[in-house]
């Protein structure tokens, strides 16, 4: 069964910045989407930001102008570079893969971003 692997969390003050990394174990076939999805202490987990196959992307609000999402479909990897981190973009972060066929959905086992005040 494929794996995604994230990479890059850690501790980083406010106005910092971090670049998170997912790659899979294995070759996925058939991606529509590449995404981060974040998820705060007692909160629901929310989109961050998706890039598709054809390379359109989609931001959440909170974090338009600050983050940077890319994906390399060949390589079945995707970044989230991050800049101007705040104190609320404090989460576990995680990424997804959607595809047109089985498995259809995978996802990282989550990263911890933490920004200090």
């Amino acid at each position: 069964q494929v794996q995604l692997v994230e990479s890059g969390g850690g501790l980083v003050q406010a106005g910092g910045s971090l670049r998170l990394s997912c790659a899979a174990s294995r070759s996925i076939f058939s991606i529509d989407n590449m995404g981060w999805y974040r998820q705060a202490p007692g909160k629901q987990r929310e989109l961050v930001a998706f890039v598709t196959s054809g390379g359109r992307t989609h931001y959440a609000d909170s974090v338009k102008d600050r983050f940077t999402i890319s994906g390399d479909v060949a390589k079945n990897a995707v970044y989230l570079q991050m800049n101007r981190l705040k104190a609320e973009d404090t989460a576990v972060y995680y990424c997804q893969i959607t595809t047109g066929t089985s498995p259809y959905s995978v996802w990282g086992q989550g990263t911890q971003v933490t920004v200090s005040s």
